[in-house]
Parts: structure tokens; sequence; C-alpha cells
């Protein structure tokens, strides 16, 4: 599956710090160290609908992490998945009367416009959950030989209790999983599963639904195990991080990694696990079961600039819980113009301590509002809003304009 083309990006002079993030398991900060490429997997949409601003402010912070290791000096391989196959995409096909394929392949090209709107750095690889069902019957053959799937009906399950390091990922107890399991697309109460917990790796066929021939019979994928096995496959084991939604800590990710790890003892799926907050509107976390959704689509298609779009999402820090203002949106329409009018004028306040700034504070948990405070300040400063002009900076501009593309993606 093709991903979307990648903007070009300016290369800046100085070299930033080296990246640490929050890792979920450990409930601190790991400062990453890549040996080779950084290695990077955030899990991709299921294209039922549109991308809302929850999608967006997870890949807009995951693409921080992305820009903020290139600008340490990392070439990086960045993965992502599209579950182009599962229950919500063809319940959605059937109440709409369309073909499932047609609206996975419509709702996929529209997310591709609105991450290349955004200025989001592609993956390497972006592969779908159809192309990817080799390398799930070769994992799920894997999981066999360790003894770690079963059978109910026509259905294969994988045997949480297989991997030793089961509930290290989430940190969750058993009480809060089986809580959880059920909201997020868990079976709990399923007759003749040998524990609560397990998960479906391979579903068998349906009447009425797409399937693929297997040596388990005819059936899909879980959804746990698409990801699993896109990411071994395209990254290996221990890579540097896996990124999501707060709302993939359990079980998915937890799975992801049962997954990985059973079928290769003694390894780690990854390295760090760090997850993007909520995002609301209305009162409400934003999803497509509630309809209180702001689509980015949406906003470009009634002229709102993307890259005040994206400097909504900026201000909150990617882990953050959040609620979506249209009237935030409006104030980083202005604000946006007077960062244009700022480096329209060449000389400005001095950059050199902007760029410092701006790349540590990426590089500490992806702070961007404190990155975003000190390019405001920049902007005050040049226009003299705080007081007296300030233009003793000859190539401020220049300089600025390449910072907050590279950093920040935003482009003006």
């Amino acid at each position: 599956m093709r991903a979307w083309s990648a903007p070009e990006v300016p290369v800046l002079p100085v070299m930033g710090p080296p990246v640490a993030l929050h890792d979920t398991p450990s409930g601190g900060l790991v400062t990453t160290t890549p040996t080779g490429p950084a290695r990077l997997y955030v899990c991709g949409i299921t294209p039922y609908d549109a991308t809302h601003m929850g999608h967006a402010a997870t890949y807009v912070g995951f693409d921080l992490l992305h820009r903020a290791w290139r600008n340490a000096g990392h070439d990086v391989t960045y993965v992502q998945n599209v579950t182009d196959v599962d229950d919500p995409l063809l319940e959605r096909a059937t109440k709409v009367n369309i073909d499932w394929v047609e609206l996975a392949e419509r709702e996929t090209e529209l997310f591709r416009q609105d991450m290349s709107a955004l200025r989001v750095l592609p993956p390497a690889a972006y592969v779908g959950a159809v192309e990817s069902i080799p390398l799930v019957i070769a994992l799920i053959e894997r999981l066999q030989a360790a003894g770690s799937v079963y059978r109910v009906e026509d259905d294969l399950y994988f045997s949480v209790t297989a991997d030793p390091a089961f509930g290290e990922e989430s940190t969750y107890d058993r009480e809060t999983m089986l809580r959880i399991f059920p909201e997020r697309g868990g079976d709990p109460d399923r007759a003749g599963k040998r524990d609560p917990l397990d998960c479906v790796v391979w579903r068998g066929e349906r009447e009425g639904e797409p399937s693929w021939e297997s040596p388990f019979g005819p059936g899909r994928p879980g959804w746990h195990i698409e990801c699993a096995a896109i990411a071994m496959e395209h990254l290996g084991g221990d890579f540097d991080v896996q990124g999501g939604g707060s709302d993939l800590v359990f079980p998915h990710h937890e799975m992801c990694a049962g997954h990985a790890q059973v079928a290769v003892p003694g390894t780690r799926f990854a390295q760090v696990y760090a997850h993007a907050g909520m995002v609301a509107y209305d009162g409400e976390k934003m999803s497509k079961s509630r309809g209180n959704l702001v689509f980015v689509s949406a906003l470009r298609n009634s002229d709102v600039d993307p890259m005040a779009i994206r400097l909504t999402l900026l201000r909150h820090h990617y882990r953050s819980d959040w609620e979506w203002l249209d009237a935030e949106l409006f104030d980083n329409v202005d604000a946006l113009a007077d960062w244009r009018r700022a480096v329209s004028l060449g000389a400005g306040a001095p950059a050199a301590p902007v760029v410092d700034t701006v790349l540590a504070a990426l590089a500490d948990d992806l702070d961007a509002p404190r990155a975003l405070a000190a390019v405001d300040a920049w902007v005050a400063s040049t226009l003299g809003t705080d007081g007296l002009a300030d233009t003793s900076d000859p190539h401020a501009s220049v300089t600025m304009l390449s910072l907050l593309d590279a950093a920040l993606g935003i482009r003006l």
C-alpha cells in the first residue's frame, strides 16, 4: 500500500539533543538510544470514516518524534498499518450499502490527503491488514509451534498466559483488564476460552464476510496480531518506540507485545511505549460511536489553513487529554498571521536562542507547547508587541522559517 508524498524538509545547521519520551510501562522518561535508524511503529486507522481531530492529534504528535530524531542526526524507519478489514469497517459498509473494499480505499485516500495537508512525514512502510495476511499466517504458525494458540469452534485464540511478561506494558491489574477488554473489542464471556482475556488471532469464516484461505481454514486476521506481524517484519524485535493513542494501551499494545514475545522468546516487542492523549468535543471523548467528530477534511474544505489546524494540535502536549474548541482554532489562524508578518520582515529578534529552546523542548517528551511559547515570544519581540521591535538579527527570518518547518512541521 502506498503512503502519501513526503514534503521537503529543511536540514537545520545545528544538531538537536537526544530524545526522551514518557514510557507507559515504567511511568517515567526514557532517553531513546537508536542503534542504526530509529525505528517507530504507530498504529494506523480503521478506514471506515474520515480523519477526525483525535486521529490527527496522535499522528501529528508522533510526527514530532520523527522530526526530533531527524534533527538529532538519526535516520528514521517509520511503519504504520491500515486495518482495512475489520468488524467496524464491514458494519459501516453494510449500513451505507457500499462495497467494503471501496469504502476502505476511499477513506484511506482521504487520510493520505489529510496527513499531507498537515505535513505529517509519511511512513517508510504503509501496510494494510489484507496485504499482511501472509505475515499473520506465518506468525500464527510460530505461536502454534510454541503451544500458545488453541481453537474455539472455527476461531483461533492466543493464550495470554503464554507470555510471562503479560501485563507489564499496560501495568493494569486483572480487574481493570476485564473491565476494559469488552469495551475495546474483546469477548471475555465467550464459551470455550481458557482465559477470559485470551484474544482472537484468526477469525473463522462467517457468512457474508470476506475471508482468505489459510492452514487453519478460511477466515481473516485478528486485530492485534496484524500489527504484531507487520512490526516484526519491517522493524524486527526490540524496536525503539511503539506509539498510538492511550486507548490502545490495553488490550491492543499489550496483546501485540505478547504475540511477538512468545513467538521470539527472550526479546521485547518495543523498548518504549508512548501514548497520545484523547481529544474531546462537546464534553466527551471524540469518537465515531458518539458522532461528536471534527473532521480535518471538513475544515480543509471550508478553507481553513491546515497549518492553523496543526498549530492548534501542537498547542496541547501530545500526552494530554483536551477538548477541541473552534475558538482556539481561529485564535491560531490569527497567530499564524502574526508569525507570517514577523518572518516577512527579514531581520528580527535573535533566532539562535529560539532554535536551542525549541529543539530542547521537543527532545524533552515532545513538549510542543514550550516550543511554541518560545516562537510566540520571538514574534512578539520582532513585531514590538511586547515593547520596542527588535530587528537585531539580520538572518532571523531565514532561521525561523527553517526551524518551524524542520522541528514543528509548520510551513509559513
